[in-house]
């Protein structure tokens, strides 16, 4: 079974930052593109920032320049500094990775999310 747990989300004034983190745990033989999401209130869920093995990166337009995705690929854990941190910021935030596992002799190849974690940017 493979996890995706995140963490570091929280409450922060506008013009802050936070730090999140999602590590990859269970049954792993390996990671490919990781990446974050986020679902503000009312709103559709979208692509904060994606990076892949290499690592290339992509960013939503709305966080360039504010947020940096990074990895750790020995720990299977993926992180997005988001600095200048703005109200519009405010959503819960997921993690997804695309993840090869070996389960019963197989090798299986699937997409996993994590349970999501509120960032909330007010004064």
């Amino acid at each position: 079974q493979v996890q995706l747990m995140e963490s570091g989300g929280g409450l922060v004034q506008p013009g802050g930052s936070l730090r999140l983190s999602c590590a990859a745990s269970g049954s792993i033989f390996s990671v490919n593109v990781m990446g974050w999401y986020r679902r503000a209130p009312g709103k559709q869920r979208e692509l904060v920032a994606r990076i892949t093995t290499g690592p290339r990166t992509n960013y939503a337009d709305s966080v360039k320049g504010r947020f940096t995705i990074s990895r750790d690929n020995a720990k299977n854990t993926v992180y997005l500094q988001m600095n200048s941190l703005k109200p519009e910021d405010t959503a819960v935030y997921y993690c997804n990775a695309d993840i090869r596992s070996f389960r019963a002799g197989h090798f299986i190849d699937d997409n996993y999310w994590g349970q999501g974690t509120q960032v909330t940017v007010s004064s």
